[in-house]
């Protein structure tokens, strides 16, 4: 996106974690589109930096670091801070699936570093974010959760348990932190990304097939979820999982 197609500033800020492609990404351009000025994060700094370019670098910075690392939380939220003065807006969208199998055969190492991925580094966030601006200020939160963690999720349980367990923490702490800011959260079905590639390649026609609108998500759809969530239009709705599945739990109990 260049300068000259940029929208004017909304005087808001976001932090996106995982932001270097996928659904994060998605998000960070939904953001950007709408005038938001973005700090994103990610492992891979190359990424991060084109992801940046992409986005617009006078509007946008990155943070390389892994999302459960302490001292990688604080630097994004101050990094953001020093940038761009406030920091209203965090999306918890890193995540991490190292596994596929039943859960009766997991190693009990690969559950604690996808709990700690998924659960922790969203918490570490939050009190962040929480103290270095949005609890003077106000602002939103939004924790990018799963249709895996409101039902059961054969060969990926980890995965879909610690997002059950995001989306009790969405609920704390929109208990915790009103009335000054809203927490809520989406829960995706299958959305085309590398992370979920093993979900689908080789037979998206298939996996779509279920789909009552008859596709697959693309990271835009999760993308204008946040941004209406981040947005004065929900400015009534807090401690909410909004599901954005293509009507795929219409199927239950079919």
């Amino acid at each position: 996106m260049t300068s000259a197609e940029l929208p004017p500033l909304s005087g808001k800020v976001a932090l996106v974690t995982g932001a270097s492609r996928g659904i994060g990404y998605g998000v960070a351009e939904a953001l950007v589109a709408r005038g938001d000025r973005v700090c994103i994060t990610g492992r891979n700094e190359d990424a991060l930096k084109e992801a940046v370019d992409k986005l617009g670098a006078d509007r946008v910075i990155g943070v390389a670091g892994k999302a459960h690392d302490l001292d990688h939380q604080s630097e994004a939220v101050e990094r953001t801070m020093e940038a761009f003065g406030r920091l209203d807006h965090l999306v918890n969208n890193a995540g991490t699936n190292p596994v596929f199998g039943p859960i009766a055969d997991l190693d009990l190492n690969v559950a604690r570093k996808v709990f700690e991925t998924n659960v922790i580094s969203a918490l570490g966030f939050a009190q962040k974010t929480w103290h270095a601006w949005q609890k003077d200020n106000g602002g939103a939160i939004v924790n990018i959760a799963s249709i895996a963690g409101l039902a059961p999720s054969p060969f990926i349980g980890a995965y879909g348990v610690s997002k059950a367990a995001m989306i009790n923490l969405t609920q704390q702490l929109a208990h915790e932190f009103a009335p000054k800011v809203r927490v809520n959260a989406i829960a995706p079905a299958v959305v085309k990304t590398k992370f979920a590639q093993a979900l689908y390649e080789g037979r998206e026609e298939e996996a779509a097939a279920s789909y009552p609108l008859g596709r697959l998500g693309v990271p835009s759809d999760i993308g204008g979820a946040a941004a209406f969530l981040t947005s004065a239009q929900s400015d009534w709705v807090t401690g909410q999982t909004l599901v954005v599945d293509g009507g795929l739990f219409l199927n239950a109990g079919v």
